[in-house]
């Protein structure tokens, strides 16, 4: 669906290739590979942990498992940066995402598996709220065996650059 933004100008909502493009996250700090799925109420992503990644160096050293906050860094991106640039491209324009960053600023999650490395999770995300550049989502993560690994609710805001 397109919509007029406040200028009165139509803003075509980003595809998904177009918005895992302007997810600000690099490698190798990016834990979205794909984004599956997005509109005005949810976001799917998928995400394969490299076997190689640092962190497993030392988490743990013999039994690596992806570490916690890399599971919640990653609801995070989905569910507040992917999804929050999604609904300011469409309110108020692309051109709008050049001057603002997304940040994070809080999660509540509840972990009930483990992530091993090689592993490829699902995150589904769904908007609770956004308003006056603030979102707050809830997250939930998959195992490619429909197992949820972690879940909870995710917040973050737009800061002017």
């Amino acid at each position: 669906m397109i919509e007029p933004s406040q200028s009165g100008r139509i803003n075509p909502p980003l595809t998904a290739a177009e918005l895992l493009a302007l997810v600000p996250q690099q490698e190798p700090f990016r834990f979205i590979d794909e984004i599956l799925e997005v509109d005005d109420d949810h976001i799917v992503s998928r995400c394969r942990y490299r076997p190689d990644a640092d962190f497993y160096r030392g988490h743990f050293p013999g039994n690596p498992i992806t570490p916690g906050v890399i599971l919640v860094e990653t609801m995070a991106q989905t569910g507040v940066v992917a999804l929050g640039l999604y609904l300011v491209a469409k309110q108020a324009g692309r051109e709008a995402l050049n001057g603002v960053v997304t940040m994070f600023t809080d999660c509540a999650a509840d972990f009930s598996g483990v992530v091993l490395p090689g592993e490829t999770v699902t995150v589904h995300a769904k908007k609770v709220f956004f308003r006056r550049n603030k979102i707050r989502s809830t997250v939930e993560m998959r195992r490619s065996d429909g197992s949820v690994v972690c879940s909870g609710t995710c917040s973050g805001m737009g800061v002017p650059l």
